[in-house]
């Protein structure tokens, strides 16, 4: 059975955009999904002196085996002032140092959500130049405007869009 990880990039006990990845990783069949909490792996902010000081610390190295026991991914990406949560951010810097290739070529379905109209484009648009030179394999895009219109009760409301996302779950599966 093939296995994949699912998380948000976001920390907050409330996310929005975990909700938005753990129902979607339910909607893959025949696979088993583990939904990673990135306060699970806080460390210190990195910089390139505690590296060189300290290396590692384990949760970077925990973080980067999860992706490596992984078929493929589905990530829900917060966005703060436009941009990757802080709490993302710090744990992709340390995870690209220990694996460069951080993604491993591996299938990933990108997505993010957000209260407001946009649902997230700034930061789908910042991951989806970076995240390649990272061995992303983007197979998929998906974002969710208007969350709080558009979700209740642990899943989407909005025909149109659920069906959006499914033909992308469709995408996703088919490429594991």
């Amino acid at each position: 059975m093939k296995h994949i990880i699912v998380f948000a990039g976001s920390n907050s006990s409330t996310s929005i955009n975990k909700q938005l990845a753990t129902y979607t990783s339910q909607l893959v069949e025949g696979v088993s999904a583990t939904v990673l909490d990135l306060n699970d792996f806080e460390m210190p902010i990195y910089s390139s002196d505690r590296e060189q000081t300290q290396g590692f610390p384990k949760q970077a190295i925990d973080f980067v085996n999860h992706l490596k026991g992984a078929d493929g991914f589905v990530i829900s990406l917060a966005e703060h002032n436009g941009a990757y949560s802080t709490a993302f951010k710090n744990i992709f810097d340390w995870a690209s140092r220990v694996e460069q290739k951080t993604f491993l070529n591996k299938p990933l379905l990108l997505m993010a959500t957000s209260p407001g109209a946009r649902g997230g484009a700034s930061v789908l648009e910042m991951a989806s130049d970076r995240f390649p030179r990272h061995d992303a394999n983007i197979v998929a895009q998906f974002s969710l405007p208007s969350f709080h219109d558009n979700f209740s009760d642990g899943k989407i409301t909005s025909e149109a869009l659920n069906s959006e996302l499914l033909n992308k779950v469709k995408l996703f599966k088919n490429s594991l």
